[in-house]
């Protein structure tokens, strides 16, 4: 058995989520040794070496980081809070006290940092409102919002440790992430496949919940696999290093083309936008009976709905009033060349989602 690099140890912060749990099994298949970090590890995955910590408390996290010595940091983790003020203190500290605790080591040649597109379009409490929307495609470039923003907030803890310790750093900006993660907030494909699930099962239309804007205009997601190679990519590729990359699939796609097909998929009928906003906050309001029942009969692995649906967030997505296309020139010029069909990216979740028994099967 060959020994550990100390040059590939990667230590994955949000190991259990949608971005750190898909670039934890990236790394792993690529020889890499990963510690995962988070308020619950996983200690099933082949490979992964667990570390449990609360990252709001610093002594948690210096107790868990003890003995670990990573070359590269990967943060991938949030937690909401009622109020953007909040958020800022609560998810700035988390980035503080990781890269505090590995100060005194000095091990980290490479730290990276998830954000989102809320970089762009506001925080929650002002999320694509106001006279200060850009003009999309979204660029790397565009300004900061004259708003709080604890994005802002995680990227300046970055940038200080770098600058502090002596390390690289890249920051990497989805658009609505795919993939599967059990709890995770800001989830709309396991939404969407939950929804259609329910639908199925009560012969309801499967009924578009947002905007006009977004039913009829040009969008894009990140499928999470892509956004992990990205990561992947910067981290090894020294071009890239003290940059900020906006990251989705390539591909663009109207809700109006998309839906219909999600609905064929599940079997169900789709029903477009029709004049009103229909927010899947209220479509999704008192199913919780109906899908433990729905996971009662087909045995599923998860009987609470709030648990795979994130209908606030998915609302928030789709109900935004201008259509949102993100620019990839930044990293298309540096050699980042991965790609992802998004119809595809949604049936390889729902598939994935099927197989580990998260919805039920199709008939």
């Amino acid at each position: 058995m060959s020994s550990p690099d100390p040059a590939r140890t990667a230590l994955i912060v949000g190991s259990t989520g949608l971005s750190g749990s898909t670039l934890t099994r990236l790394l792993l298949s690529q020889g890499w040794t990963v510690y995962g970090l988070a308020r619950r590890a996983q200690p099933d995955l082949p490979g992964l070496i667990p570390l449990n910590a609360d990252l709001l408390q610093p002594e948690s996290v210096q107790t868990a980081l003890a003995g670990v010595r990573p070359s590269h940091v990967f943060l991938t983790s949030w937690a909401r809070q009622d109020t953007e003020e909040q958020n800022i203190a609560v998810n700035s500290a988390m980035v503080r006290h990781v890269l505090n605790a590995l100060r005194p080591h000095g091990s980290v040649r490479h730290a990276a940092l998830v954000t989102g597109l809320k970089h762009y379009l506001g925080p929650f409490e002002a999320y694509a409102q106001g006279a200060q929307l850009p003009v999309t495609p979204l660029r790397e470039d565009l300004p900061r919002l004259d708003l709080p923003n604890f994005y802002y907030a995680q990227e300046d803890e970055l940038y200080a440790a770098a600058a502090q310790d002596g390390f690289s750093w890249s920051v990497h900006r989805p658009h609505t992430l795919i993939g599967q993660a059990v709890g995770n907030a800001m989830n709309l494909g396991t939404t969407l496949a939950a929804y259609a699930s329910l639908c199925r099962e009560t012969g309801r239309p499967f009924q578009f919940p947002g905007s006009a804007a977004q039913w009829n205009g040009l969008s894009d997601v990140t499928d999470a696999r892509i956004l992990a190679q990205q990561m992947l990519w910067a981290a090894e590729t020294e071009a890239a290093h003290d940059t900020a990359f906006n990251v989705v699939n390539g591909d663009v796609f109207r809700w109006s083309w998309l839906w219909g097909r999600l609905a064929d998929w599940f079997g169900v009928e789709a029903a477009g936008f029709d004049g009103t906003v229909r927010p899947m906050q209220d479509s999704l309001a008192g199913m919780e009976g109906a899908w433990r029942d729905l996971a009662g009969r087909y045995g599923l692995a998860e009987p609470d709905l709030h648990r795979l649906a994130s209908a606030w967030h998915t609302d928030l997505d789709l109900s935004r009033p201008i259509e949102v296309m993100t620019d990839m020139t930044r990293s298309r010029q540096l050699g980042f060349s991965d790609y992802q069909s998004t119809e595809a990216s949604f049936f390889d979740l729902f598939a994935q989602l099927e197989q580990q028994r998260l919805i039920p099967p199709r008939r």
